[in-house]
Order: C-alpha cells, then sequence, then structure tokens
C-alpha cells in the first residue's frame, strides 16, 4: 500500500525561476577579476519559500556565497506574464521537478568595470 502523503507531496511540487546574486568567497569557482555572479536556477518546491530555501542551502554546501535571491515564479507564472521560455529552459525545468533538485542553467560572474588595472 502507497503512502498517500507522499504521494501527495509529490503531485504538489513546482519548478520555480530563481535568480540568485552571489559575492565572492574563497574557492567559489568564479573568474578571478569577478566581483560575483547572477545565477539562473530551477528550483522544485511546494512552494517558492522552499525553493529560494533549497536553493540558498545547496549554494552555500557549494562554496558560494549567495546574497539575493528573486523569485520569477513557476513555469505558468512566467507564461502568463508573457515570458517566452524555450525547449532547453523547459527540459531543464522538467528535469528539476523529475529530480526534486536545483538546477544552475546559466551562470553570468559580474566585474567592476571601474577598476584599474
Amino acid at each position: 500500500m502507497s503512502d498517500p502523503q507522499k504521494t501527495s507531496k509529490k503531485s504538489r511540487q513546482q519548478v520555480f525561476t530563481l535568480v540568485v546574486q552571489i559575492g565572492r568567497k574563497d574557492g567559489d569557482g568564479l573568474p578571478d577579476k569577478a566581483t560575483g555572479a547572477a545565477l539562473m536556477c530551477f528550483a522544485s518546491g511546494v512552494d517558492e519559500a522552499e525553493a529560494v530555501r533549497e536553493t540558498v542551502a545547496i549554494l552555500k554546501q557549494a562554496d558560494t556565497n549567495p546574497l539575493d535571491v528573486t523569485g520569477y515564479g513557476t513555469l505558468a507564472e512566467r507564461e502568463t506574464e508573457g515570458h517566452e521560455i524555450d525547449a532547453e529552459e523547459r527540459a531543464l525545468m522538467q528535469r528539476a521537478l523529475d529530480e526534486n533538485s536545483v538546477i544552475i542553467a546559466q551562470m553570468t560572474p559580474f566585474f567592476d568595470e571601474s577598476a584599474q588595472p
């Protein structure tokens, strides 16, 4: 007999699009002269708050320094807002849902343009 709570929880999982700004930390893997980065993530959770908590926890375990998280909602919410979502993004979102995981889809490093060489 299957556990109805487990089945119910699985069906409530959704994937949220998050952009996480990270600062520098020893061993973070960012380019040498980067001042930080923005990470576009697809994270599963029963709600956006859970997706944010899980994403921040995983990024901290990966020796990064999460500073700020901006949520852009679920696939349906993004479509309602008119966001164009390509097949690759949809596949990554599905993977995050299937694996109940956080997928980092894109990393954009920040550089201080005013710094003197």
